[in-house]
């Protein structure tokens, strides 16, 4: 009656075992650490990386505990702050001899102290927050009016375009602000341009009005043309800043929308303040120019010859120099979208682009033109530039699509796509607010919320464990396992652990008791009833089963309410309440069923049960159940 299949008791040990091994890394804690990254995705940082570092803090005469290259950034695990520090000079002198052209982030971090075992397991610590970890809190304000007539400009130079290709002629183009104003000599010329804006401009409405002896007609962007603009500016400012943070080599960033037009950056473990601010206030350019073929431009590619007049010496990712021509072509902003693909025909990487009706006919003109020359495209930073890609035109490029092809990877293609499509801000951003918390109040948080869980796990193990007995030893051995459960599963999951998520974690072990309080009376009142002792505790566990699968239902719907309409902190709270909620149904019924069926399910003749002292009412007497 209270025996478990071999199968089930395969599944407790199996849940054990992995649990604990990835609950493990939390215990071992953080130490401080040096982190490399590239500044600019272009420059790779590789095993010659990684050697550099080795040798920059061998010189120094410095002692790792750990130096290795992880994805795209090498991590350099140290034993106290003070030997950091002096890792990160000396580091910083030797990749980065040019302090005002950076190829590489040199930046304080923290890393697991785990042991290689448990790392080579993938096994990981969860994510600790601002509140807990320290780091830095940001608040962005993007300036929406400036997007709004960036996108106003873009219009009216597109305007301008499509008039022209119909043959309307106009007394004047103005833009004011954010509307645009149109001036025409007569009716019919009015009549048709308001056609032109009905088939190819949707974003905008007209209104038109007799002036003097001409007609005009002022066009704005509809208002919610103008949310549009707006969510998608807050949205590439957000990627952009994405790309950005990931150089400082931030574990769990948190980048979100706070509002209409602000954005809330948390950098938990970051130490280098003024580098976070450095990033995150960097603006890029993209530009595309014609490269320069004549002989004297070849001879100052070699360096052996000044550069030409009318002319610019910049480098590729590879060191090589490409001259190219000081006028501009386009700029960013008549790119609407850069993706990676691949060549039809060759199979080759490419980086397919979209371009605005503006820059579709200056490139349609400019690559029928200058068929099996070489064009560049440039990425500007800090007044820097740098070329992302140098290809051949191979025929005329029409319809506002091109494609970049020739020596890239798929890697490569990739990170020339991103830096195309979110290498510079959508509209400017101002920091607002910035906070900064330090690691010992984030380890004294770490110290309280970890003081007050356990202190909560002792308190209710005491008390069912004089109330209930044997009975609240089981419990309390299955709370501990729903705590390891819950710890390995926001490890496995790579969450964040906030202090109200630690909130939320003692919450859970009250939560969670409630399964066995109900299990045990529930066993208390069959016996009472007069049931054999296993019949009370096989009909106790499975009466008790739908009162608690209902309680924890409906409480787990609260929970989901609170993740998918809370924000930042409640999220926090949210994510450990639901995963506690779903641990603690496993480990209240299933695993501490498996305790008492091995401890009491092996005896035949089984007369009483340690579940503590059993009220009988009818008599008044209290009968002890061992």
């Amino acid at each position: 009656m209270n025996r478990y299949p071999v199968w089930k008791y395969v599944i407790i040990v199996i849940a054990l075992v992995v649990g604990g091994l990835y609950a493990l890394p939390n215990f071992f804690g953080e130490a401080p650490a040096v982190q490399v990254s590239s500044v600019k995705p272009l420059i790779k940082v590789d095993a010659g990386t990684l050697s550099q570092v080795e040798s920059a803090i061998r010189a120094a005469g410095i002692s790792a505990d750990l130096v290795t290259l992880e994805g795209s950034s090498v991590k350099v695990r140290l034993a106290d702050t003070d030997t950091q520090l002096k890792a990160k000079d000396a580091i910083q002198r030797a990749l980065v001899p040019d302090a005002a052209n950076p190829g590489y982030v040199v930046a304080l971090n923290l890393l697991s102290s785990s042991p290689a075992w448990l790392t080579s397991l993938h096994a990981s610590p969860m994510y600790l927050g601002l509140d807990l970890r320290g780091g830095v809190h940001f608040m962005l304000q993007v300036d929406m009016q400036a997007a709004l007539t960036k996108r106003a400009e873009s219009l009216s130079g597109d305007l301008r375009t499509s008039l022209r290709e119909k043959n309307i002629r106009h007394s004047g183009i103005n833009r004011n602000g954010q509307t645009i104003e149109v001036r025409f000599r007569d009716a019919a010329t009015l009549d048709a341009a308001k056609a032109v804006f009905q088939d190819q401009f949707a974003d905008l409405q007209t209104v038109d009005a007799a002036d003097g002896a001409e007609f005009k007609l002022t066009a704005a962007i509809k208002p919610e043309a103008a949310r549009r603009v707006q969510d998608q500016a807050l949205k590439q400012n957000i990627t952009t800043l994405h790309n950005r943070i990931n150089e400082l080599g931030v574990a769990e960033p948190v980048i979100q929308q706070q509002g209409l037009d602000r954005i809330v950056v948390q950098l938990p473990g970051v130490q280098d303040t003024a580098k976070a601010k450095d990033i995150l206030g960097r603006t890029a350019t993209l530009e595309v120019r014609m490269v320069d073929e004549s002989t004297e431009a070849r001879a100052a590619e070699l360096g052996n010859a000044m550069v030409p007049f009318g002319s610019e010496r910049y480098l590729e990712s590879n060191g090589q120099a490409v001259i190219v021509k000081k006028q501009v072509i386009l700029t960013g902003e008549n790119l609407t979208d850069a993706q990676p693909g691949f060549d039809s025909q060759t199979q080759e990487p490419t980086v397919n682009l979209n371009l605005d009706a503006k820059g579709t006919r200056i490139f349609r003109d400019v690559t029928r033109e200058n068929v099996g020359k070489r064009m560049a495209i440039l990425l500007f930073e800090k007044g820097k530039g740098e070329v992302v890609t140098a290809p051949v035109i191979r025929s005329e490029i029409g319809g506002g699509r091109v494609q970049i092809s020739g020596r890239m990877t798929t890697m490569e293609a990739n990170d020339t796509a991103l830096l195309l499509r979110a290498g510079s801000l959508a509209a400017p951003m101002e920091i607002i607010e910035e906070t900064t918390i330090g690691p010992s109040l984030g380890a004294e948080n770490i110290a309280k919320g970890f003081n007050s869980v356990t202190w909560g796990f002792v308190a209710v193990a005491v008390f069912m464990c004089l109330y209930y007995m044997l009975f609240g030893v089981f419990s309390s051995i299955a709370l501990a396992f729903n705590l390891l459960l819950l710890v390995a599963v926001l490890s496995m999951l790579q969450a964040t652990l906030t202090l109200p998520g630690m909130a939320a974690m003692a919450l859970v072990l009250g939560m969670a008791i409630d399964a066995n309080v109900l299990i045990n009376e529930r066993i208390r009142e069959e016996l009472r009833n007069g049931a054999s002792a296993q019949a009370a505790i096989h009909t106790g566990y499975e009466r008790a089963w739908a009162t608690i699968f209902d309680s924890n239902i409906t409480t787990l719907i609260a929970g989901l309410a609170l993740l998918a309409f809370g924000s930042g902190p409640v999220r926090g709270f949210a994510v450990v309440h639901c995963l506690g909620i779903m641990t603690s149904m496993f480990s209240g019924v299933f695993f501490s069923r498996g305790l008492v069926n091995f401890w009491y399910g092996r005896k035949n003749r089984l007369k009483t049960v340690s579940i503590g002292t059993i009220w009988r009412p009818d008599t008044g007497t209290a009968v002890k159940a061992e």
